[in-house]
């Protein structure tokens, strides 16, 4: 959310940020429920100022009580009718101000498609071809996954894992845990269901239910990522700057009811309802974020170094931006046989776009309170990430050789083996 007095004083700033992120948001309709509301505010003021001068009266004027007291009930029934028009119409104002996105930081490309966001890394042998057999093909020819199987206790697009791709999805997100701990992070372990409070404090509501699971008889929704639950652990919050910056690394499942995109392959792990994901969470002083940034940045771009996966980060144009995002870079793994990149992480600076609407705040040292800003990124995913090291990893033979640091997993061996 933004502040209302920043989006006052700059509304074309505002404008094109909603044109830029591709948004559909009605600016003119929060500046005309915006006056509408100011202007009753100060008419109810008015009003109020009027009646406590008639309390004032009826003792001082007695021989004008009996006209004071009516014209008291009177102005007394206006109040009460401009009280609920204004509570109706606040409502308004505050839902139309809930749809308003966040404004892109100067340094974003602006864009609408995924060929304007901007590579400003890469590393290993990226964009190298490889013969060897997809992920749907390897997957089942070495027991790794079965989707029949998951379709029948489940639906369509749900995995089932089985036998060492059971063992290799435990040991990534055990590996990447792991390091992340090792690297200051404090490890969390949420629950997978969240309210409606958290979905919105993260951004994630009002725009995107849709999309989600929601368990109506308790008002529930499945996690669509860790960034909600842990975030809002910190709601209504005033940390201590002394305490920042707070590092997290949760491991949850992740449910989203879209698994599908037109245009772009769905089968096998590439797009799923449920998939698994380590999240990385930073809360950071305001003038410390941009760092943060790059530190969460370096820090999912480890895992990949440590996996021995090629690799590039891009800076997301405008349009491919989340409605909450500031700034996001996404890193993408090279698959080699498929010859393409998979996202495997967003990485992303809020400022403090989340905290105003989770009221998160932080009092600095000289007892100023303002708010926190707000970072998350994935540390990783894992459906990609395995593809990634199925496609890298593959020998001859239909054999994968598995990455050295994911080795002690599984007892020594060295192979995953048809």
């Amino acid at each position: 959310m933004l502040d209302v007095k920043y989006i006052r004083e700059n509304s074309e700033k505002v404008k094109n940020a909603i044109k830029a992120k591709g948004e559909n948001c009605d600016l003119d309709l929060f500046f005309d429920l915006d006056q509408k509301r100011k202007n009753l505010l100060k008419s109810l003021e008015d009003k109020r100022s009027r009646l406590n001068t008639f309390s004032k009266e009826i003792s001082e004027k007695k021989e004008q009580k009996d006209d004071i007291l009516s014209k008291s009930k009177e102005l007394s029934q206006e109040i009460k009718t401009e009280e609920k028009f204004f509570s109706d119409l606040d409502k308004k104002w505050k839902d139309s101000l809930m749809w308003i996105p966040n404004i892109p930081d100067d340094d974003v490309p602006l864009g609408k498609t995924e060929d304007q966001n901007e590579t400003i890394f890469s590393w290993g042998d990226t964009e190298k071809e490889k013969k060897g057999l997809d992920h749907f093909k390897i997957t089942a020819d070495l027991k790794l996954l079965d989707f029949a199987l998951a379709s029948k206790v489940s639906k369509s697009a749900f995995p089932l894992y089985t036998g060492n791709g059971a063992k290799l999805e435990l040991a990534l997100l055990m590996f990447m845990m792991e390091l992340h701990s090792e690297n200051g992070y404090r490890q969390i372990l949420p629950p997978f269901l969240v309210n409606r409070n958290s979905m919105f404090g993260t951004g994630q509501l009002p725009k995107l239910e849709e999309d989600m699971y929601l368990i109506e008889k308790d008002d529930l929704f499945l996690n669509p990522t860790a960034e909600v639950p842990v975030t809002n652990l910190f709601s209504g919050d005033i940390l201590d700057c002394e305490s920042l910056p707070v590092k997290l690394c949760a491991y949850t499942a992740c449910f989203r009811r879209e698994a599908g995109s037109y245009g772009k392959e769905t089968k096998g792990l590439l797009r799923m309802h449920q998939f698994n994901k380590v999240e990385l969470v930073h809360l950071s002083e305001p003038e410390n974020s941009r760092d943060s940034l790059e530190e969460l940045l370096e820090e999912a771009q480890l895992v990949l170094k440590k996996l021995e996966i090629p690799f590039r980060t891009r800076k997301l144009c405008t349009g491919e931006m989340s409605f909450a995002s500031a700034i996001t870079y996404d890193i993408e793994a090279w698959a080699p046989v498929s010859k393409k990149y998979l996202e495997v992480s967003s990485v992303s600076l809020f400022r403090d776009f989340q905290s105003r609407r989770m009221n998160l705040r932080l009092r600095d040292k000289n007892g100023k309170v303002a708010f926190v800003h707000t970072l998350n990124g994935s540390g990783l995913a894992t459906p990609r990430t395995m593809i990634a090291i199925l496609e890298n990893h593959q020998q001859e033979k239909g054999i994968v050789s598995i990455p050295p640091i994911l080795r002690k997993y599984f007892s020594g061996a060295e192979t995953l083996n048809p």
